[in-house]
């Protein structure tokens, strides 16, 4: 079962069918894609959502929806990606169009590190693409550690290391 975040003006929660046109806009749209691959089709995208869903089965973890709770308007997604050619479950965030600037991606990593932490998962680990500028600021301000540049998916990425938050800002229901 997929537990249910919540953070002071989000909601972090499991995906639903019909949240998929709003992520296959995303993933067809070259602006909020282009640190992650590119723009996919429609056939891609979904191979790519029912993944998400499936890797709360395989590692129970993985990425949540994100609603605004002022208007139940989904944000975007965040929480933890981890395929078997990583060490270490990611951190990850992205926003969809519109709703860039209002802190949302922090606020959302936040509440999925503290999960994380409260769940006794390792430290986490984020790569970022060099000329993403908007999510190096976001780990940034989640407090992550450079570490050495690297390579994934043959693309050169940033990474970062967080430092598990001590304090509980997440509020969840399992």
């Amino acid at each position: 079962m997929i537990p249910v975040l919540e953070s002071e003006r989000l909601v972090l929660r499991g995906w639903r069918k019909d949240d998929f046109s709003a992520y296959a806009a995303f993933r067809a749209d070259p602006e909020r894609t282009r640190y992650i691959g590119g723009p996919q089709a429609e056939w891609n995208a979904w191979t790519r959502f029912t993944s998400m869903i499936g890797e709360w089965a395989l590692n129970g973890y993985g990425l949540f929806a994100v609603d605004s709770k002022e208007d139940g308007a989904t944000v975007g997604f965040a929480g933890l990606w981890h395929p078997p050619y990583i060490d270490g479950p990611e951190l990850a965030w992205s926003l969809y169009a519109g709703f860039e600037g209002n802190g949302y991606a922090l606020e959302a990593a936040r509440c999925a590190q503290v999960w994380a932490r409260e769940k006794g998962l390792p430290p986490l680990i984020s790569f970022v693409h060099p000329e993403n500028l908007p999510s190096q600021a976001v780990a940034e301000r989640l407090g992550a550690m450079p570490l050495p540049p690297t390579t994934l998916r043959g693309e050169p990425r940033l990474r970062f290391r967080h430092i598990m938050p001590a304090q509980n800002s997440a509020k969840g229901t399992e």
